[in-house]
């Protein structure tokens, strides 16, 4: 093929491309990049937005990803498909650049998130019910294996707080069995499972660090974390933080902290407390607490700047219309404001110049400069809540 030829097809190409969207999407741009787009939940709609962080603006709405009440997203490698995990037991593919769901199974009845392997090919669904963890392809979205979560006791068990970890694995906890697991399929669809048992009671989220060194799971019969050094030749549980709550009331929760939504900055991770109005420091090196921030009230994600410095929060209902900015340097409140009713999640873009907030009951998004801390825009969404942009597919745990 000479060159004109070869134009001549590639223009033909090209201008082909919005029939990718023609399928009941609205239509993207023909040509466009990845790393500037995110995904925001609709929770109420069963919807999500494709939206592009440098013009601030809502690229397209996808409908008929069902029950979104408590939905998260991964990104695959390329950051063209969004995996949503939807509470209904939905699994979705998104196109990002087209504009449509690529492939939607249901593979459970009641689903709490969900991870991708580290070389962007197996998708893991986390389950309440039946439980347990399963596995899919990620072009396809066929189903490669179903690993139940029976722990010692003999009981099913929900699982929570799944995260990726290098070399096609994956660690998990047991709600009912007060067990960690660490699911290894690197060497094909049927797992090598390593399960830390007595790890405390009711593990209900859990997180690892960047690193991919510290896994930890808080618990919710107990005051405190289970910790995993995934670093030791021969890991083990230990306990961080037992007890904070000694000799003090313990408030009601009105909505358990996000694990997920922890702060790492530099050798320091920020961690929401569970019946208190504070927040956590604890030493990455040590794995010893540091110091206790007062907050506003009580903590559900406690977002990092991506330079670290800061450490953006937010908070549970009927408290839940106020974001306070923690400096890490300082270690004080520098800032504290109100962006409307029912703040839901913070994201920052790749770079972090501005952060993104959910402000579900306004039904909108707000964006703000985080040095001036002036809100630079609005964007309209119907009841949202997550808001997923494509700098997490090269990030662990997330």
């Amino acid at each position: 093929m000479n060159r004109r030829s070869f134009l001549t097809a590639s223009v033909a190409a090209g201008l082909a491309t919005p029939a990718l969207a023609a399928d009941g999407a609205a239509p993207c741009a023909p040509t466009r990049g990845t790393g500037d787009l995110g995904l925001i939940i609709e929770r109420a709609t069963g919807s999500v937005l494709i939206v592009d962080t440098t013009t601030r603006a809502v690229v397209s709405r996808i409908d008929g990803l069902g029950d979104l009440s408590h939905a998260t997203a991964v990104f695959g490698p390329s950051e063209r498909y969004a995996y949503v995990f939807g509470r209904d037991g939905g699994l979705t593919k998104v196109d990002m650049l087209a504009c449509r769901i690529d492939r939607r199974v249901i593979q459970a009845g009641n689903s709490i998130g969900g991870a991708i392997s580290d070389d962007g090919a197996l998708i893991v669904a986390s389950n309440y019910t039946p439980g347990g963890i399963k596995v899919f392809d990620a072009n396809s979205l066929a189903e490669l294996a179903s690993v139940p979560a029976i722990g010692a006791n003999g009981k099913s068990s929900k699982t929570v707080g799944l995260v990726d970890l290098p070399g096609r694995r994956f660690a998990y906890a047991l709600y009912d069995a007060d067990e960690i697991w660490i699911a290894d399929f690197s060497a094909g669809a049927t797992p090598a499972l390593t399960k830390f048992t007595d790890v405390g009671r009711l593990p209900y989220d859990a997180n690892v660090t960047s690193d991919a060194r510290h896994y930890l799971a808080g618990l919710f019969g107990e005051d405190g974390f289970a910790h995993i050094d995934l670093w030791a030749a021969a890991p083990k549980v230990d306990r961080v933080s037992s007890g904070y709550n000694a000799g003090r009331a313990k408030l009601p929760i009105y909505k358990m902290p996000h694990l997920e939504g922890w702060a790492e900055s530099n050798s320091t991770l920020v961690v929401p407390a569970a019946g208190q109005h504070e927040a956590l420091l604890i030493d990455l090196e040590t794995m010893k607490e540091q110091g206790r921030i007062a907050l506003h009230s009580q903590p559900v994600f406690c977002v990092a700047r991506p330079d670290g410095r800061e450490v953006w929060i937010n908070f549970a209902h009927p408290d839940n219309d106020t974001v306070q900015v923690l400096d890490v340097f300082t270690r004080k409140i520098v800032h504290t404001f109100r962006p409307g009713p029912a703040v839901l999640h913070l994201e920052f873009t790749p770079r972090g110049h501005e952060v993104w907030i959910s402000v579900r009951d306004a039904d909108r998004i707000d964006i703000y400069d985080v040095r001036s801390r002036e809100k630079k825009a609005e964007l309209k969404a119907v009841k949202p809540s997550g808001i997923f942009f494509t700098s997490r597919a090269h990030r662990l745990g997330v």
